[in-house]
């Protein structure tokens, strides 16, 4: 029977790039959801931007542009990032669009009527600095249960929750400052009043692998401690959604992003014609949510109670993943190991990465760790030197032969590898797709001693072994494609790549049952590349130079400077190095000043530039500057003007200034050491 099955993945935050950890998550995802595809489920993938909160608030400002210019660039680039690695959503939206909106508005007025809601003041974190209050993410120290250092504002690795106010020497991650205790009126959740049927859900059925709901049980859902009311707003300013019944208050980033799950099904619901309750409010359909470790409290206690609130359906599975290290080390943009999507495909092919991480996953919630010499033997000697090499050996004969008319005898190497399928299917199923991928590596360990021993390079010279070759081209091509077929869901390319090779687009897992015969092969073109270790450490390389030219510029002063100057005068047509060196610009020393009775706004000025060269100029600068204030002043003139006689006298030149004019009129400054006469460049 077709399952229908509902796919999603955490929402990735819009305030900075996809990079290989977050990888992890989103492969693991679109491996899931392929095979599910390949097998013959209804299987939809959904996804959209995390776009709330203070960071993205702080980004937009510091660099000018809107929080909606902000988030769309993101989107443009996680995108571009996801496809270029072949992770493929049904539909990718935004937690900023009014569908978002509307299912906030719903579940919260479910909130209201359950009378789960209580609001309260709160001593809460202030950045002085940032002129805001801080969000948990936004606050480093040490941790109040078991010392740990640097630990954000609301969890420890040890697996402590507690308030950012509990932290022992809090920081502000906007402004390295030291925090402030303000009081603000927030609202919550009393989670408490969810306890029986969370403690239902997670004892009850298979949504939550065995440690996980063993870790809830015993630290959140323990008898003797109540469930900590969830602080579910923050206080403006603030991007996000304001709450309709509490004006000045805005759902926390953390209400309105799984929200989103549901806001971006009925996106595309609407645009394919189909009934949002058939995914969210039908027994039928099954709901995967596919979110890293750190995230769990939210998805496995929060978010369950929101959806049983407001009616909707329960998850299925929360499929659980653990980080990942590079080199037996946390990820660091100082040791260049947080390496950005874009910078590692200049480096690598994406499916070497999406194999490598399907090798490495489990459905237990362990750690990865890429090591840069495992990876490079990994995949160069089971892609390349196994699945690949078993096409190639025989490729470049196909085209020639074509495959037999009847699959020749092969000593059961087709028959046990469909036969294979099966525990291989089962391994998907379950995300262990570790286990799948040494099953798979196995059948090519069987399949390539076949072409070996068959030497069909020998045969291509023997005029009376012509047949005998299209058999073992038949029996390799119809082996790898078994191989592709298994691999389609870590290796898509691959598979198009056997398709443009064989003729027949891998569409389905029962294709591997069934052999290909008495069809004609294409010219056989070179499938995959070795990867070499220079290449990795070349990744890492530039990604700390990458990261050693972001710190520069995060520590340079920020000044807020508004654009309404730019608006107001645009920028002039551009001109050639030509042009600019014709006009010539030179210090120059105010000699005298004084006012010109008949003119409201000029001041006559005579400059001196050394020696006995002196110019007369008159200025429009009377409404901004005392002329006995000026003398003795260097300004910047231009020189070479055309002499313009004027009823008051010649001007022979034009002080340089800024300003809209009137009181609003700057002259440009010349550094101390300046000397009368020299020429600006």
């Amino acid at each position: 029977m077709t399952r229908r099955i509902l796919v999603t993945s955490a929402l990735p935050y819009a305030n900075g790039p996809i990079h290989i950890g977050h990888l992890v998550e989103y492969i693991q995802t679109d491996i899931w959801v392929r095979f599910q595809k390949l097998i013959g489920n209804r299987c939809l993938y959904i996804c959209a931007d995390d776009t709330h909160g203070t960071a993205i608030m702080i980004r937009a400002k510091k660099e000018n542009r809107s929080e909606e210019e902000l988030i769309a660039d993101m989107s443009r680039q996680h995108q571009r990032d996801f496809a270029d690695f072949h992770v493929e959503f049904d539909h990718y939206g935004s937690t900023n669009s009014d569908s978002n909106r509307e299912y906030c508005h719903q579940i919260w007025k479910a909130l209201r009527d359950a009378d789960l809601i209580t609001e309260r003041a709160i001593d809460q974190l202030y950045d002085p600095e940032a002129e805001t209050f801080l969000a948990d993410r936004f606050v480093r120290g040490t941790c109040p249960v078991s010392g740990h250092k640097d630990q954000p504002g609301d969890n420890c690795v040890c697996g402590a929750t507690y308030s950012p106010t509990e932290l022992i020497d809090p920081k502000s991650t906007l402004s390295g400052a030291t925090p402030e205790i303000r009081t603000a009126v927030h609202l919550f959740v009393e989670l408490e009043k969810l306890r029986p049927f969370l403690t239902q859900w997670i004892d009850n059925g298979d949504a939550l692998q065995k440690e996980t709901a063993n870790y809830l049980k015993g630290y959140f859902l323990a008898e003797d401690k109540p469930l900590k009311d969830w602080d579910i707003s923050r206080p403006g300013p603030y991007f996000g959604f304001e709450i309709p019944d509490s004006p000045g208050n805005y759902w926390y980033v953390w209400f309105d992003a799984p929200i989103g799950y549901i806001a971006s099904t009925a996106e595309w619901c609407t645009a394919n014609g189909e009934s949002i309750d058939d995914w969210w409010r039908s027994e039928s359909t099954e709901i995967h949510h596919f979110i890293g470790k750190d995230i769990t409290y939210f998805h496995t206690l929060f978010w369950p109670g929101m959806l049983h609130t407001a009616g909707f359906q329960l998850p299925t599975k929360v499929h659980i993943h653990g980080f990942l290290n590079v080199g037996g080390e946390k990820m660091s943009k100082s040791t260049g190991t947080l390496i950005a999507a874009e910078t590692y495909q200049k480096y690598a092919e994406p499916d070497l990465l999406r194999y490598f991480y399907a090798t490495k996953l489990t459905p237990r919630v362990e750690d990865l760790d890429l090591g840069i010499d495992e990876f490079v033997d990994k995949v160069n000697s089971d892609l390349v030197g196994k699945v690949v090499n078993l096409a190639s050996r025989v490729g470049k004969f196909a085209k020639s032969t074509g495959l037999s008319p009847i699959y020749p005898d092969d000593g059961g190497l087709f028959q046990n590898a469909a036969q294979a399928g099966d525990a291989i299917a089962a391994a998907y199923e379950s995300g262990d797709f570790s286990r799948a991928m040494r099953l798979i590596m196995e059948l090519a360990d069987a399949a390539n001693p076949f072409v070996e021993h068959a030497k069909p390079w020998e045969m291509k010279k023997d005029a009376d072994r012509q047949d005998e070759l299209r058999d073992v081209v038949t029996v390799a091509l119809n082996l790898f494609r078994q191989l592709a077929i298994y691999l389609a869901p870590v290796l898509p390319s691959l598979a198009q790549k056997c398709d443009a090779l064989l003729g027949e687009p891998i569409t389905s897992w029962q294709q591997s049952k069934t052999p290909l015969v008495g069809t004609p092969v294409e010219k056989f073109k070179r499938m995959m590349e070795r990867i070499q270790p220079e290449d990795l450490q070349k990744m890492i390389d530039e990604s700390k130079a990458n990261a050693d030219a972001e710190a520069a510029t995060e520590n340079l002063p920020t000044f807020n400077d508004s654009d309404a100057p730019l608006k107001d005068e645009p920028l002039a047509d551009e001109i050639t190095i030509d042009d600019f060196v014709k006009v010539d610009f030179r210090v120059a020393r105010v000699l005298s000043a004084e006012h010109v009775p008949e003119a409201n706004k000029l001041l006559k000025l005579t400059l001196g530039l050394g020696g006995d060269e002196t110019r007369q100029v008159f200025a429009g600068i009377k409404a901004a500057y005392q002329p006995e204030k000026l003398v003795g002043r260097l300004v910047v003139m231009v020189a070479n003007l055309k002499p313009r006689k004027m009823r008051f006298g010649l001007s022979e030149g034009m002080v340089c200034a800024s300003g809209p004019g009137g009181e609003d009129v700057f002259l440009l400054a010349v550094d101390e050491g300046a000397l009368p006469g020299q020429r600006v460049h």
